[in-house]
């Protein structure tokens, strides 16, 4: 095998990427998925791929991305909210329709190890990503490999509660997953504009709530303070309990420059024992970094 394939399955398209063995793009092409029909979905992942095959006239592992996780005992997927993927053997059935095998893991899994391979995360051995944008998630890679765990749930931080909660956050809005006050809920840009229309009472997108900040206003400065707050409780507990080598934050939210500067110090402020030395980093490859961890799934030979 002389490229290597990664797929990016989202809610609405479907991104295949061609890599060289040093990472460098060859090709790249992208469909939309179709929605809510399984057998279909399975069709387009491997059309994309045979797609970029053909064209480049080298055959390639593939690897896809996919925004739940996989059950290792069982080999279904649970936790998407891609709902028409839970409960199936997605990667075995990618397999049989590939004709090779195919690896699947979790999106924010693939982020950690894109960056961990040659991103902000080369030369760390154990790796934290966190994807803050619509939603927010997490995931690990070490020693450059995806850690998924027997449960498929490693890394997933956006489903633990907000912790250290004060006046006013319990018990939370009401999530997805059928729980209340998950960090998804207030760690994202949903969560922002959700914050910012309870305590204003003015509905905004999360663009326009950073450039009044920008601009000086103090209701929208006041949101943006209680995000880094709450973002800065919630990896205390991933320092707590991993202590990782580096965090690499991706999505729509890594953008923001002041993170890189508030976070640090105020997560100090919650960590057992005190300050706390782990760097925290922009996400090199930025929303290339799924697709190109689906692709690094095989690891390097």
């Amino acid at each position: 095998m002389s490229i290597r394939i990664g797929i990016d399955l989202g809610g609405t398209k479907i991104e295949g990427r061609a890599f060289a063995a040093d990472g460098t793009e060859l090709d790249r092409l992208r469909i939309a998925t179709p929605r809510e029909d399984y057998p279909r979905t399975i069709d387009a992942i491997i059309e994309v791929a045979k797609s970029l095959e053909t064209r480049l006239g080298q055959q390639g592992t593939l690897g896809v991305g996919i925004p739940g996780s996989v059950v290792k005992s069982t080999g279904l997927i649970k936790n998407a909210n891609s709902t028409w993927l839970n409960g199936r053997a997605l990667e075995r059935d990618l397999s049989q329709a590939w004709g090779r095998e195919v690896r699947c893991a979790n999106d924010a899994n693939c982020l950690a190890v894109s960056e961990a391979v040659d991103g902000a995360g080369a030369g760390y051995h154990v790796v934290f990503g966190v994807i803050v944008g619509t939603g927010c998630g997490g995931g690990i890679a070490i020693g450059g490999q995806a850690h998924n765990g027997p449960n498929g749930l490693g890394g997933e931080w956006g489903h633990n509660s907000l912790p250290m909660q004060v006046e006013g956050e319990w018990p939370g809005p009401p999530c997805y997953c059928g729980k209340r006050g998950c960090m998804e809920m207030w760690v994202s840009g949903t969560g922002l504009e959700r914050d910012y229309l309870h305590v204003t009472g003015k509905s905004l997108r999360g663009p326009e709530i950073v450039k009044l900040s920008e601009s000086g206003d103090a209701e929208a400065e006041a949101a943006l303070q209680r995000l880094e707050d709450r973002l800065a409780r919630g990896l205390s507990n991933v320092y707590n309990l991993l202590d990782p080598d580096v965090i690499v934050l991706g999505g729509g939210l890594s953008q923001l420059d002041r993170l890189y500067v508030n976070l640090p110090p105020l997560i100090s402020t919650y960590t057992f024992g005190g300050p706390v030395e782990t760097p925290i980093k922009k996400a090199i490859h930025g929303d290339a970094s799924g697709v190109r961890g689906a692709a690094w799934l095989w690891p390097l030979e």
